[in-house]
């Protein structure tokens, strides 16, 4: 054989005499390679590998520690020999493809940390923190569960806030036919910005409030717009609940809120995009929602009907 050389086997525990302790010296056996027994699997490498690194394994093979050998000369080491051939391998040529999974870079960590190997050490903590970044949710959003949640919450972000409020059960009416459809392109439209802009808008879902579909947008701890889905038509003897999906409007006021970002840093093209979508905006619907920028917009969708359905009272002449 030439060269650095490793041979795996798996043996089973034999009744034979008790191993012996004695200080190896490198040379001593006159030969090249020694003989490594870990945990039962069998590993042949040399001397020269061994203490190549200031290691535990330098300090047992340069004659600083004792060592335990068997009555056929093999070295003990009392670990676990699945991921000694890495170790060994690393000791060589100074770096190694680790694991694909986790658990075995966390189990190599272990191996590597025992031989004191620091190098390998940090190779397998870098590791797993890049995988645990590559796992990390792409955004996380939060489900309010009270008033007090949802004002702590805005009032601590840093980022400007776009929340949803949608009550399905909250159906005092009946909805119209397309109200359920409506109320799902809401709910999808959120999940879509959400993704695109989680990095610096936080997305929050109310559930308890009493709108059935209604959009907030948040800047700097203050609400600055509204964007109410929900209107109340009326039919022949009966009121139903309508559910609107205005896109174009939603989109809007997102990009408004970018414009509160913290530290608030001009975008052009934010400005560009904005001023000319307010431009070009109807005036008779929108007037309220283009005051000054301290009082909050809040755009209604559909008005609520102004015929009235009382019953009429007798007629006073």
């Amino acid at each position: 054989m030439s060269g650095d050389t490793c041979l795996t086997t798996t043996l089973c525990p034999a009744a034979g005499p008790k191993p012996k302790a004695c200080s190896f010296k490198g040379g001593s056996l006159g030969n090249k390679y020694v003989r490594l027994n870990v945990g039962g699997s069998l590993y042949y490498t040399t001397v020269q590998v061994l203490t190549r690194h200031d290691t535990m394994l330098k300090a047992m093979f340069s004659g600083r520690m004792e060592v335990l050998t068997d009555k056929e000369g093999w070295i003990l080491i009392d670990r676990c020999g699945k991921h000694f051939g890495t170790i060994l391998n690393y000791l060589r040529d100074d770096t190694i493809a680790l694991p694909k999974h986790r658990q075995e870079i966390k189990e190599l960590m272990a191996e590597a940390k025992y031989y004191l190997i620091q190098g390998l050490v940090d190779m397998c903590q870098a590791a797993l923190q890049d995988k645990k970044d590559l796992y990390e949710p792409v955004c996380n959003i939060p489900i309010i569960t009270s008033p007090k949640e949802e004002e702590r919450l805005i009032e601590s972000s840093m980022k400007p806030v776009v929340k949803l409020l949608y009550n399905r059960s909250n159906n005092k009416y009946s909805y119209t036919s397309n109200s359920d459809d409506n109320l799902l392109k809401n709910i999808e439209l959120f999940d879509k910005l959400s993704l695109r802009f989680n990095g610096r808008v936080l997305f929050i879902k109310d559930v308890i409030g009493d709108e059935i579909c209604c959009w907030s947008f948040y800047g700097q701890g203050r609400k600055l717009a509204e964007v109410c889905c929900t209107s109340i038509v009326y039919a022949t003897e009966k009121k139903q609940t309508k559910v609107e999906f205005p896109e174009a409007r939603i989109y809007e006021e997102t990009l408004n809120v970018l414009l509160y970002e913290t530290p608030r840093v001009p975008d052009n093209s934010l400005l560009e995009a904005t001023s000319r979508s307010r431009s070009q905006a109807s005036h008779s619907e929108d007037d309220d929602g283009f005051e000054l920028r301290d009082r909050v917009r809040r755009i209604h969708v559909k008005r609520y009907s102004t015929y009235d359905d009382r019953q009429l009272g007798h007629h006073i002449s």
